[in-house]
């Protein structure tokens, strides 16, 4: 008896679809639960398991009434450098935009205000944006930023443009930070917002990034659900303490 044949029925039909993911494009359709039982003999609720595990890895997605479809693959971006959401989308063929959810000068939480190295309540520019990928959600994103740039964000295009540009052609050059990167539940909001289910573990970056001054000049929190985003990190191997520790091979 072969391995194939060992598996269960829906690893089965899981492993073919697999495969013909592998050879069709994000957003070409799937065979239907009727069709998948009619192809592999099986009853529905066994195909709706098979197809139930691929959406749960992100590799398919399921609209009820409408189908099932190849998702696209997660965005990719290297942790030790931040390009601007739209650049990023851009250069991956993607079109991005912001649904707009707030943009107001407020008084700064404790926290907000120790990021950006203020008194609490000290004054800050508060964004926050739902980012879009080809109508995708991809990320919440709430930025907090110095006074000193209201004027510029008070009236940048922040649903089609780039925030960081925006601050860029007013003067404000953005040039280092450091991050954060934590895994958290998703909220009731975060769910609404994201299209994900209360609970799921969500993807979080939160950064300070300063200007050419050396000035704090925005603290961001970014959610990203984790089957379409993604940090790509590369390392050094520290060497093994001791004298006796051997010189690391070439190739690792």
């Amino acid at each position: 008896m072969t391995l194939v044949a060992q598996l269960p029925q829906y690893r089965r039909i899981e492993q073919a679809l697999r495969e013909r993911i592998e050879a069709l494009r994000p957003g070409d359709e799937l065979p239907s639960d009727a069709e998948l039982c009619a192809e592999f003999g099986v009853s529905r609720m066994t195909a709706r398991n098979a197809m139930q595990r691929l959406a749960e890895e992100g590799l398919i997605v399921r609209h009820p009434g409408r189908g099932s479809y190849v998702a696209q693959p997660p965005v990719h971006r290297r942790a030790d450098r931040l390009m601007t959401f739209s650049r990023e989308m851009q250069r991956r063929g993607r079109i991005p935009t912001s649904r707009l959810l707030t943009r107001e000068v407020r008084p700064s939480t404790r926290t907000e205000a120790a990021s950006l190295e203020f008194a609490a309540g000290d004054p800050v520019v508060s964004v926050r944006r739902l980012r879009l990928a080809d109508d995708v959600p991809i990320a919440m994103e709430t930025a907090v930023l110095d006074p000193g740039v209201a004027d510029v964000v008070m009236a940048a295009d922040l649903v089609h443009g780039s925030l960081h540009e925006a601050l860029a052609r007013g003067g404000y050059v953005l040039r280092r930070g450091t991050g954060t990167i934590t895994a958290e539940p998703a909220s009731t909001e975060d769910s609404e917002l994201l299209g994900v289910r209360p609970g799921e573990p969500l993807l979080v970056e939160r950064r300070v990034i300063l200007d050419t001054h050396g000035r704090r000049i925005e603290a961001t929190e970014s959610r990203y659900p984790g089957d379409r985003y993604a940090l790509d990190v590369s390392f050094d191997v520290e060497r093994p303490l001791g004298p006796d520790a051997p010189e690391p091979l070439a190739g690792g």
